[in-house]
């Protein structure tokens, strides 16, 4: 079995993930999926991803007290994504 680097699918899920939130950014504002995304479909995924790391801890801890949407799953994931691949480069540094 050939050795697979553990952070080279973490990368690639974030990137997935990345995708993924551009597309369902493109559902809700009701318009039809794109056969391609685009580079504005990307920037409105990377701001839908900042705006979702800014809200803070305490924002983050209300979702455990109400349902959330198939956006907010997506950023949630991402961001968890996210901390798994600094984690992962944080112990390849120390």
């Amino acid at each position: 079995m050939p050795y697979t680097d553990p952070l080279e699918s973490l990368l690639q899920r974030e990137e997935d993930l990345r995708h993924e939130i551009a597309r369902r950014l493109v559902e809700e504002a009701g318009a039809p999926p794109p056969p391609t995304l685009s580079a504005k479909h990307l920037a409105a995924a990377d701001a839908a991803i900042a705006a979702w790391e800014e809200q803070g801890e305490e924002e983050w801890d209300q979702r455990a007290f109400r349902p959330i949407g198939p956006l907010q799953a997506l950023l949630a994931e991402h961001w968890e994504i996210v901390e798994r691949i600094v984690d992962e480069r944080d112990r390849r540094l120390g």
